[in-house]
């Protein structure tokens, strides 16, 4: 399918958010990127990775507390990719580049591509939220159905049930499977990937080794295959169910919408921030604990409108987003807390099945 547009508003409910939202930096004199507090969280979680790690691999204990430590190491792997590399990759970690760089750049460490990320969730995602055949991260097929457009088979009716294996799944696909795909299709999904120069050939080859070398060769080399892919497996499993439920609560849930551009002129129905928070959900923003592990992603809301502006600041900002759009008559999606927002997705997929 073509690329879908946006329509034009002369009264545009998103030039009005966004001023209200500047306003609030400004009159506050503060810096919409991350701060002290942001800094100190992230570079606590790294060093917390390396020391698991190290414990696990050199300093091996027994069964049970490795398998412990290794789902500790699966939880740090998605918090450092929430807290850190998200924001980084945004832009909003720090007001200077190079830190962001550094930050977008941790996800290389973990076996991923900060290139293919960007294309695919900067560009990709947070342009075309929910809209099928361009948003890959709605893109589960055969496996899943995750809009009503697509094609049901006789297994999504059961997918209410099994979705948590394949979300499991999703860290272990997407470093030694999915970016592999993109590289040498050099599309993600329908649409093209942006031209890699030859330094982005580079980087994405030599962290792919150097990740291979960290979390499976070397492991392997220090205790053996078995109890390396028992505590890999762990580690991985947990953090790719970690990283996908969380995601798909902010945008597979109930009360979101999956808006398809008119067939004539190729059209959205509405403006972009609009189309943003019918396609968007926020949960449990009032949990500190929940919006400390996850980097503020429970406030999905305020991230897709202002992706630049760090999530330390998206309990400030909600209320000026809530307000306006209470003004503006456009719904703002929440779920009060986490286990809400499971049953709403849960039950979505078991509509999907059914469908």
């Amino acid at each position: 399918m073509s690329i879908p547009k946006f329509p034009s508003s002369a009264q545009s409910f998103h030039a009005e958010l966004k001023r209200r939202v500047h306003s609030y930096f400004e009159q506050h004199n503060i810096s919409p990127t991350g701060n002290f507090y942001l800094y100190a969280k992230g570079i606590g979680m790294g060093l917390a990775l390396v020391v698991v790690y190290v414990h696990l691999v050199f300093f091996t204990p027994g069964a049970f507390w490795a398998v412990l430590e290794s789902v500790v190491l699966g939880g740090l792997i998605a918090a450092i990719g929430f807290n850190v590399m998200h924001d980084g990759a945004h832009g909003s970690f720090s007001k200077y580049k190079p830190v962001n760089l550094l930050a977008a750049f941790s996800l290389n460490i973990l076996g991923g591509s900060s290139f293919m990320w960007n294309v695919k969730h900067n560009i990709i995602h947070h342009a075309y939220t929910n809209v099928d055949g361009v948003d890959d991260d709605i893109d589960i097929q055969p496996w899943m159905r995750m809009s009503s457009t697509q094609k049901k088979y006789i297994l999504h009716k059961y997918q209410h049930r099994y979705f948590w294996f394949l979300y499991a799944l999703l860290y272990i696909l997407w470093i030694f499977v999915l970016d592999y795909q993109k590289y040498f299709k050099q599309k993600i999904g329908n649409m093209p990937l942006k031209k890699m120069h030859l330094n982005d050939h580079l980087v994405f080859w030599a962290f792919k080794l150097i990740h291979l070398f960290i979390f499976v060769a070397l492991p392997i080399y220090m205790l053996g295959f078995l109890p390396w892919l028992v505590g890999f497996l762990v580690a991985t499993l947990f953090a790719g169910f970690v990283l996908s439920i969380v995601f798909q609560l902010a945008h597979t849930v109930e009360h979101t919408h999956f808006p398809m551009p008119n067939e004539d002129d190729g059209r959205l129905s509405d403006e972009w921030a609009i189309h943003q928070l019918k396609t968007t959900a926020n949960f449990a923003t009032r949990s500190k604990l929940i919006s400390f592990l996850v980097g503020g992603l429970n406030f999905q809301v305020e991230h897709h409108l202002f992706p630049k502006i760090s999530h330390v600041h998206y309990p400030a900002i909600s209320r000026i987003i809530r307000d306006t759009c209470r003004e503006f008559n456009v719904p703002y999606i929440e779920y009060p807390r986490m286990r809400h927002a499971i049953a709403s997705h849960v039950s979505y997929l078991r509509q999907m099945g059914r469908g």
